[in-house]
């Protein structure tokens, strides 16, 4: 299986995209997606705190899920079950279940409502997804598991260690889950899992390995898991305000899951059940936005092409182009020439003048304009004076700077609006527009 993230806790699309996107999918070579919904799922009645105000609708889920199953995909829910779970103990109300009081990461395991709040949460996105064979429990970077007093109880009264707390946890969770929903298979990542000895794993469940995972393969298979899938990254992994992909990088991530792949059979019996290609949109729900799923389309063709052929041969090269309807890339340079023909492509081509000239040419004005540091400096402005024939020499080439940008920020304003909900609009301008093109706006301002 190849699924797709699709990481919804920052700037989710709009289903209309989706539409676009996943028959895009499907022609690369995916057959499946892993949506991680965090706060844009519909949830219900004591739930309904944890929905974002741009949550999609009942009807809208069902939608993405028609479409799925239009153009072949299998639909994996993920729902955090025990750390990255601030979208829900931010709340005021979810604040105790903290397993440390200060920091909103973490479920506390030893309070038997996390597990009553987790069996509600499962229960509704499960009901709503009654096609999907498998669901992703996350279960990653449990930050600071261990150090709230009633884990410290418990690991001393029972001569337990944070390892087997965790195992506890996530018993309980696959517990509910398979007695709940019989023949539901269950995911997890397994950063956590690396940690366990093999005497404690000796329990059924499915990880995530990384490159350097032959040990870690070893490992799983003397703990007696029969099947393992793996993780690589097509976008979002690069930095957290990383706005632009960087092409090569995710390919050698990609080729160096094949070499693994190719490992796997000496391990018999373990096998390989699937490659999910994660698409970060945040590092977690109070970091700022990485990399837009339009800007990392090429990335991702690549990446999907790479595993279907077994590298980026021609064959996956030339059927790269043809459907994104470009003429080259340049893998180094992270760049793609030609028009291109696929959804979203003029947000890439936007979001590549922002990201290479939009500061650049501002600061150069700003900075290296001589008749601006000479004649129209802080001073002068904060004062309001200066010669009018001074400020002539630079005026109309500051107002043209200006126009320009204003106008070329409209349009990609009204192209992301097409894709996005009016927070993610916001939210990017303010990250990666506004903290240069304040300085103009301000400039022309005090020039006016």
């Amino acid at each position: 299986m190849r699924l797709v993230h699709l990481d919804l806790k920052g700037a989710a699309p709009r289903v209309s995209y989706l539409e676009q996107v996943f028959p895009l999918l499907s022609q690369l070579g995916a057959n499946g997606v892993l949506i991680e919904y965090e706060d844009m799922f519909p949830f219900k009645g004591e739930l309904e705190i944890l929905r974002s105000p741009y949550a999609y609708s009942e009807e809208d889920i069902e939608r993405i899920q028609q479409l799925a199953e239009q153009h072949k995909l299998e639909v994996v829910p993920l729902v955090q079950t025990f750390g990255h779970v601030e979208f829900i103990l931010k709340h005021e109300k979810y604040q105790h279940l903290r397993e440390v009081e200060r920091f909103p990461n973490s479920f506390n395991p030893h309070t038997p409502e996390t597990l009553a709040l987790l069996k509600s949460i499962l229960s509704q996105v499960v009901e709503k997804h009654r096609h999907s064979t498998w669901i992703h429990i996350g279960a990653d970077e449990v930050f600071h598991l261990g150090e709230g007093m009633d884990s410290k109880n418990w690991m001393s009264h029972n001569k337990g260690d944070v390892g087997t707390m965790y195992l506890k946890h996530i018993k309980e969770v696959l517990g509910f889950l398979t007695a709940q929903f019989w023949g539901l298979r269950v995911l997890m990542w397994d950063d956590m899992l690396r940690k366990i000895s093999v005497g404690a794993l000796r329990v059924a469940l499915v990880a995530r390995a990384c490159p350097a995972a032959e040990p870690f393969l070893t490992k799983y298979v003397e703990s007696g898991f029969e099947a393992v899938w793996f993780a690589s990254a097509f976008k979002g992994t690069t930095g957290p305000a990383q706005a632009w992909t960087p092409l090569s990088y995710h390919l050698k991530n990609h080729l160096s899951w094949l070499k693994v792949m190719q490992a796997v059979p000496r391990l018999a019996p373990l096998r390989l059940q699937g490659v999910v290609l994660t698409g970060w949109q945040r590092y977690d729900h109070y970091s700022v936005l990485c990399e837009l799923l339009p800007v990392s389309i090429p990335s991702l063709a690549i990446c999907l092409q790479t595993l279907v052929n077994g590298g980026f041969t021609e064959e996956a090269k030339r059927k790269v182009l043809d459907v994104l309807g470009l003429e080259s890339v340049q893998l180094e340079q992270s760049t793609c020439e030609g028009r291109g023909a696929f959804p979203g492509v003029e947000i890439y081509h936007m979001v590549e003048q922002v990201n290479g000239h939009l500061k650049e040419s501002i600061l150069k004005a700003l900075e290296e304009e001589s008749a601006i540091k000479g004649w129209f400096s802080p001073y002068h402005r904060k004062r309001q004076f200066g010669n009018p024939r001074n400020m002539e020499s630079f005026g109309s080439k500051v107002l043209k700077l200006h126009e320009d940008w204003e106008s070329f920020v409209r349009d990609l304003r009204a192209q992301l609006e097409r894709i996005y909900f009016p927070d993610t609009v916001e939210e990017w301008m303010e990250e990666n527009v506004n903290p240069y093109l304040d300085q103009l706006r301000d400039l022309v301002r005090d020039y006016r």
